[in-house]
């Protein structure tokens, strides 16, 4: 039996687990597929024409300027330089966008922050975690913007907006470009993040160039009590479609992921299988699977063909900086060897 695991979710759960989702039957259809927008030097397409809505009308640069965002219009007298992250996908745009916050918000089952950011990451305070805010510790920074999502932090956004000019996105995850476009509208960085975004696209097609065939990808992620395989409606499931990447049948759904239990592990098998767990495996049935015989059973695993891989890229790193990072995993997995 599969359980489907819907984008649109219980707020606490998704707070409580960082990228992932709750237990909600399939989500209704959202109508909502890529979209060319090669117009304004865009190479790269986007995929939620919901959270595409949001952001500001300003020329590139341009203050004080209004940003729409998801839970209204947000005015920023000037270019922001102390900046406030609610969660580790807003602090890999602003660090990708050469912006080092004055705070940010902690991730459960993380040291503080993903490790891939962690250098980039040093010096920064601390305001609790995303599903614990410290309202005191944000204002104690006196930021001129806070930015974060109103599925994290719905019910503080009129608290936080008290404390300075305060941008959400919809949700974090899957539009992970859109969420990065809208961040750099709040800061005046539109021309970065539209050239960052093309470079990731000239990267993705050159990862898809030296990837022999069009393997299917089947990605596995152990949680405390669940084994989840991703869809298209996670930020891994974007990036394999921007290489132009099939997915095993079960996979290929328009939901953040399909959840699946120990006995029929065999749904997980595609050419190649990629897995991870959140937080420490022996807090998951990560090593009681694997070393199982079912596991072993799968194509993939007994030609070679599966691995295991960082999850906090994989999963939890939700903007530009992981996605570049995710595309040199799978060339060095997929690519030619030697």
């Amino acid at each position: 039996m599969k359980k489907l695991i819907g984008i649109v979710v219980s707020a606490a759960v998704l707070l409580a687990a960082g990228c992932g989702g709750g237990d909600t039957t399939k989500s209704a259809d959202t109508g909502v597929g890529d979209k060319d927008v090669a117009t304004g030097g865009r190479l790269f397409s986007t995929a939620d024409a919901e959270t595409a809505k949001l952001g500001s009308d300003a020329a590139p640069g341009a203050f004080p300027r209004t940003v729409k965002g998801a839970l209204g219009e947000t005015k920023i007298p000037a270019k922001p330089t102390r900046v406030v992250v609610l969660d580790s996908g807003e602090l890999d745009d602003v660090l990708a966008l050469g912006i080092t916050p004055v705070g940010m918000a902690t991730t459960a089952g993380q040291n503080g922050v993903p490790s891939y950011l962690a250098d980039k990451a040093q010096g920064i305070k601390t305001v609790g975690g995303i599903s614990e805010l410290n309202l005191e510790a944000i204002a104690a920074l006196k930021p001129d913007l806070i930015l974060g999502s109103k599925l994290r932090a719905n019910d503080l956004y009129d608290k936080l907006s008290a404390i300075a000019p305060t941008v959400f996105s919809i949700r974090p995850g899957f539009p992970w470009k859109e969420n990065f476009l809208l961040v750099a509208d709040a800061v005046g960085e539109e021309d970065k993040a539209t050239g960052i975004l093309n470079d990731y696209q000239k990267r993705a097609n050159e990862v898809k160039s030296k990837v022999q065939g069009s393997p299917t990808i089947s990605l596995v992620r152990f949680r405390p009590g669940e084994i989840r395989l991703y869809g298209n409606l996670s930020f891994i499931g974007v990036i394999l479609k921007d290489i132009g990447l099939p997915r095993p049948k079960i996979q290929d759904v328009q939901d953040l992921a399909v959840e699946v239990s120990q006995e029929n592990i065999g749904k997980a098998d595609g050419d190649w299988i990629f897995y991870s767990s959140y937080g420490k495996p022996d807090t998951t049935d990560e090593n009681k699977v694997v070393n199982g015989n079912l596991w072993k059973s799968l194509a993939a695993v007994k030609a070679g063909k599966s691995a295991r891989v960082d999850d906090e890229v994989w999963f939890l790193g939700l903007g530009p900086l992981g996605a570049m990072d995710v595309l040199t995993d799978l060339e060095k997995l997929l690519g030619p060897k030697g």
